[in-house]
């Protein structure tokens, strides 16, 4: 009998122990949880206020302001009928607007734009045009120079039912903006290759007219 009560104080205190153990246990991991709680509030707010890190340094230089040379003003001619694909994507309706012809006149280059291009145009659903040409100048010394234009027009809708009719509307009242890239093989037009450049657009019944201008 006395070895069976020691026997059971045994287990009684193996069992003391094993369930200290465990709440020590849980203790520690309670711990745990909130220490890394606060490093995860506090570490931030260290290293911003540290302030922004970088590997550059300006040493005392800033990046150049942009300056604008006039290059040339476009009249495009969109005389023929226009194909409406219908909405091809999510992001809206395809349509293609054939670049009839015109003219380009500027300091450094004029000429006549070629019957051979188009406006790969979309429209998202709600009016935004988002404008994607290629057409092909031809300068007044006979060389030939591949342009591309990329950009939106977008308004008022009770203003862009106006220039969807052809109406004169001011070109105030409306967003149309392009970037100009150049491509050509003639030697005294390179420069264009590397050029970069924008336009100020306006629509005109069946035709745009844009002043572009390079970027220095």
């Amino acid at each position: 009998m006395v070895e069976l009560t020691l026997i059971e104080a045994l287990l009684q205190n193996v069992k003391h122990d094993f369930k200290t153990a465990y709440e020590r246990r849980d203790q520690m991991k309670t711990w745990f949880l909130e220490v890394c709680l606060m490093l995860a509030c506090f570490i931030p707010a260290i290293v911003f206020s540290a302030g922004p890190t970088t590997v550059a340094e300006t040493k005392g230089q800033e990046p150049p302001k942009p300056e604008l040379e006039f290059l040339a003003r476009f009249s495009v001619d969109l005389v023929a009928p226009i194909w409406e694909l219908g909405k091809t994507s999510d992001l809206g309706k395809r349509r293609i607007i054939p670049i009839t012809g015109g003219k380009f006149e500027g300091p450094r280059l004029s000429g006549e734009i070629m019957n051979n291009g188009a406006d790969w145009q979309i429209v998202t659903d709600d009016g935004l045009a988002i404008i994607d040409t290629r057409y092909l100048l031809k300068t007044n010394d006979g060389s030939y120079i591949m342009l591309q234009t990329r950009g939106y027009r977008y308004g008022p809708p009770e203003v862009m039912a106006r220039v969807a009719k052809g109406e004169v509307v001011d070109p105030k009242e409306y967003f149309f903006r392009v970037y100009t890239q150049f491509e050509t093989s003639a030697p005294q037009y390179l420069w264009l290759n590397r050029a970069m450049g924008f336009g100020m657009a306006m629509r005109l019944g069946n035709a745009v007219v844009y002043d572009a201008y390079l970027i220095k």
